[in-house]
């Protein structure tokens, strides 16, 4: 089964601007996500994670990761001091495209941290590359084969095994016109909410906004496009998990809901400030291909 629609062209959405990347400076300290210990040396590195994930393959990897990136693009970070040195947490991305996808994994390797990251299947059967995803730590997603349950159980076994787990809640790169986070599945929600209930306390969630990406073209990537990534501070949901002893088997289908919610409107007030515009009112819906309001 196809895809509803196709992600729009390149030519909806402007370059990332040097003068909105230098505004963006002014507010925020930008390093290059790209390269080993971004923020700088006084970070301890989860040896033994980076031990337990195929280092060798994951530095290969990684290393054409960077070289693409550099060649292709000016990347930028903020807030990357906000990942956790040890224990679970969960990373909610945005999709923009196929290829910021790579920005916020890169992001965490470079930063001592090896998530688990649930990705398409189809990933998986990529020549070459798709080995290798496997390697550095991709959970194959069979999307649409009513195995949903599953998938958000082996992500909740993930975190609380105590590793960390990625995720791009949107499931697929965004329908919006103009490239805003669209409609999310509420299974980061529940993902989130049943591991933190096992595990007795919230399990960090931290939402992670990427753009300019957008606008490049992989055919002929020059001149070097900006992208910009925010990582940004804990998303607190101490509120939803006030009850969690009396939830019964599953989470409340409404408390999985507003989590989502919450993640989807905090993506989207970061990208507003990364591509200094406002965003459009309410959202777009994946399931009626339209913009509905919350």
């Amino acid at each position: 089964m196809a895809s509803k629609g196709k992600p729009s062209p390149r030519s909806a959405v402007a370059p990332l601007s040097n003068e909105q990347v230098a505004r963006l400076a002014k507010q925020h300290t930008l390093v290059d996500p790209m390269r080993d210990l971004p923020t700088g040396p006084n970070r301890r590195i989860n040896q033994a994670e980076i031990n337990a994930q195929h280092p060798k393959g994951t530095a290969r990897l990684l290393k054409g990761v960077d070289l693409v990136f550099k060649a292709s693009c000016k990347t930028r970070a903020w807030g990357l001091d906000n990942i956790p040195e040890t224990g679970p947490f969960i990373t909610a991305a945005t999709h923009v495209t196929m290829f910021d996808v790579f920005v916020p994994m890169a992001s965490l390797f470079h930063m001592g941290r090896r998530p688990r990251y649930m990705a398409k299947a189809e990933m998986a059967h990529w020549p070459v590359i798709g080995k290798w995803f496997q390697l550095v730590g991709m959970q194959p997603v069979q999307r649409r084969s009513g195995k949903a349950k599953a998938i958000e159980e082996t992500s909740i076994e993930i975190l609380t095994s105590g590793r960390p787990l990625t995720i791009w809640p949107e499931g697929t790169v965004t329908r919006d016109p103009k490239k805003w986070p669209m409609s999310m599945k509420n299974g980061v929600g529940v993902i989130a909410l049943e591991s933190s209930r096992r595990l007795g306390y919230q399990v960090p969630l931290f939402c992670a906004v990427t753009w300019g990406a957008a606008s490049i073209n992989h055919w002929w990537p020059w001149p070097r496009k900006n992208v910009v990534m925010c990582y940004d501070t804990r998303l607190d949901y101490a509120d939803l998990l006030a009850d969690a002893q009396s939830w019964g088997d599953e989470v409340p289908a409404e408390l999985a809901d507003e989590l989502t919610r919450r993640i989807r409107v905090r993506m989207t007030e970061i990208m507003a400030q990364i591509r200094g515009e406002s965003a459009p009112d309410g959202y777009w819906d994946y399931r009626t291909m339209r913009r509905v309001h919350d």
